[in-house]
């Protein structure tokens, strides 16, 4: 597919007559690009999306940063078609499940050796904290301000957004937000890196002392804060972090949702700053469209009980041989086409033409990312850092969507998370719209 050069209008009137039919059935509370876009796909490939008034866009959230392969990549279509015609559920192994097994653990951190299949990406967080109990016998956990990790009860408590949990209290107990995350644009102590020595960390490590019981069984932290605006923490960072954990006697569970497989320009998010965490959530991009989360960790820790009871750690849909074969081809495509050097590489052609967007438009204050994983934060005044206006945000989503751009720059914070297949010439293409758009916008 390739783009239309003319502006349309966004929604057109087949997409927005089959949405307002949905929408006497679907029940509110979709997400906000689906809700504001209100665009009916009728096809995809790769990284682009028609919907069914003809209209064409450049991906640049891969359905908020699921799908690593984009659209209908033909090995992808192979291994599932394949498989669906053979078996579609079940908890047995299957072919496709040692392969992937064997691929995943192949390239995971040297010593994380057992792998735990789930369907949804907070199904799997809640059961690394149950793996975290069951090894050290201890029941409160730590998270960090602006963290994301799932909307369900048991670990909402742990999300560092508080418009999730408005009116949904009380939390489950034993879940601590002990302090921020090392946000450096936007510094809660107002230091600045590198002279502020980890200040935040501090506070962190002042709030489990003065918020818990110290009975730690685990630090959960994002290698870079996604929903929070893909917020990349200074080097070090993180490995401050794993030596708090350790100080504590506590796990340090790596929540690499978004930044697993290649997302950030290495394999895993962790890398960046050489540590192995005690264990990894893994989602999103790992089933590229299909529901597969998981949960990597030594065997040794993996056999804790009752975590390692039969089906102590088990899913009814975790494992199924669908969301091994979707696992399977992801992890296949990634090693055979250099997804990962891919990622890095457009990543930073793409990064190095927004910093070049910076300079130009009074709107954009920060540019940050690692890999295709790149938060753009709009302001009002640079000087001030007050961010940009709803109304003005979303007036920029809809003249991106009308010049076809699918972007999440409905807030101040833009999070661009294109598949990891996008080629130099579709980031700069999409690069250009978001351009055309801001100067509309401005």
């Amino acid at each position: 597919m390739a783009a239309q050069n003319k502006v349309f209008k966004v929604p057109g009137p087949k997409s927005e007559a089959l949405f307002n039919e949905e929408a006497r059935y679907m029940a509110p509370g979709l997400q906000s690009i689906g809700l504001f876009s209100r665009i009916v796909v009728k096809r995809a490939k790769g990284v682009w999306v028609e919907d069914i008034d003809g209209n064409r866009y450049i991906d640049f959230t891969a359905g908020i940063g699921v799908g690593s392969l984009g659209h209908a990549h033909p090995h992808y279509v192979e291994v599932l078609c394949d498989q669906v015609a053979r078996a579609n559920y079940g908890s047995f192994s299957s072919e496709n499940r040692v392969e992937f097994l064997r691929l995943l653990t192949s390239v995971a951190p040297e010593g994380l050796d057992a792998v735990q299949m789930y369907s949804g990406g907070a199904e799997a967080v809640e059961a690394a904290l149950r793996l975290a109990k069951s090894v050290t016998h201890k029941f409160e956990f730590c998270g960090f301000w602006g963290g994301f990790h799932g909307k369900t009860g048991g670990v909402l408590g742990l999300l560092g957004d508080t418009s999730f949990k408005v009116g949904l209290g009380p939390m489950m107990p034993g879940l601590y937000l002990p302090g921020p995350y090392a946000y450096c644009y936007r510094c809660t102590l107002g230091l600045e890196y590198p002279g502020c020595g980890f200040g935040c960390l501090e506070l962190f490590r002042e709030g489990i002392k003065r918020q818990t019981t110290q009975n730690i069984a685990a630090i959960l932290v994002e290698p870079i804060q996604g929903t929070a605006g893909n917020v990349v923490p200074p080097p070090g960072y993180i490995k401050a972090v794993q030596e708090l954990a350790q100080e504590f006697d506590a796990l340090l569970i790596a929540d690499e949702m978004i930044t697993g497989f290649g997302r950030t320009g290495r394999m895993w998010g962790v890398e960046r700053d050489g540590i192995v965490p005690d264990v990894m959530t893994l989602g999103k991009g790992i089933g590229s469209g299909f529901p597969l989360s998981v949960i990597v960790s030594s065997m040794e820790k993996a056999s804790a009980k009752p975590f390692g009871n039969p089906s102590g750690s088990s899913s009814s849909y975790g494992g199924n041989p669908m969301a091994a074969a979707a696992g399977r081809a992801v992890l296949e495509v990634i090693l055979k086409e250099n997804l990962v050097e891919n990622s890095r590489k457009v990543g930073a052609l793409l990064k190095e033409k927004l910093l070049e967007l910076k300079e130009e438009s009074p709107f954009v204050g920060d540019v940050r990312g690692e890999g295709l994983m790149i938060g753009v934060e709009l302001v009002a005044d640079k000087k001030t850092k007050e961010p940009l206006a709803k109304d003005i945000t979303r007036r920029l989503f809809h003249e991106c969507l009308d010049r076809g751009l699918i972007s999440m720059c409905y807030s101040h914070n833009i999070r661009i998370n294109p598949p990891l297949v996008i080629t130099e010439d579709e980031a700069l293409e999409g690069c250009e719209i978001l351009k055309d758009a801001l100067k509309a916008v401005e």
